[in-house]
């Protein structure tokens, strides 16, 4: 199961519309590895600036790439996320989460960075199994 949800949160899936910031908020404590990473790039994005914040650090242990990996699969959890923190977030493989800003200017960077060459340029031995 990727998401610990709550009876209160599954009664309202079960009635309907579910309240967008009760799903981020089950996100944000079911993946906090997940969550944690988003929402320090996006920090530093903010904080820096540029075109995108991206991390190359692997994670610490299978439990949190699973994380990474249920929060980027899940197009549910990744929409919320995007619009939770206003970024568009791109993935390449087990680790390297970047966000990017909702701004047309980086629009070229991103295709870049999700482009096939990209996803080739960003491959190494150690990265085989993640």
């Amino acid at each position: 199961m990727s998401l610990d949800v709550s009876p209160a949160l599954l009664e309202q899936a079960e009635r309907g519309e579910v309240d967008e910031a009760d799903f981020v908020d089950c996100v944000r404590t079911s993946l906090p590895y997940a969550w944690e990473m988003i929402s320090s790039l996006v920090d530093r994005l903010k904080v820096e600036g540029g075109q995108f914040a991206d991390n190359r650090t692997p994670p610490p242990d299978e439990q949190a790439r699973g994380q990474l990996l249920r929060a980027l699969a899940s197009d549910a959890i990744r929409g919320a996320l995007q619009r939770h923190f206003g970024v568009r977030l791109a993935f390449q493989n087990c680790h390297r989460v970047a966000v990017f800003p909702v701004d047309s200017s980086v629009d070229e960077r991103l295709a870049r960075f999700t482009s096939v060459r990209g996803q080739l340029l960003n491959q190494s031995p150690e990265l085989r199994d993640c």
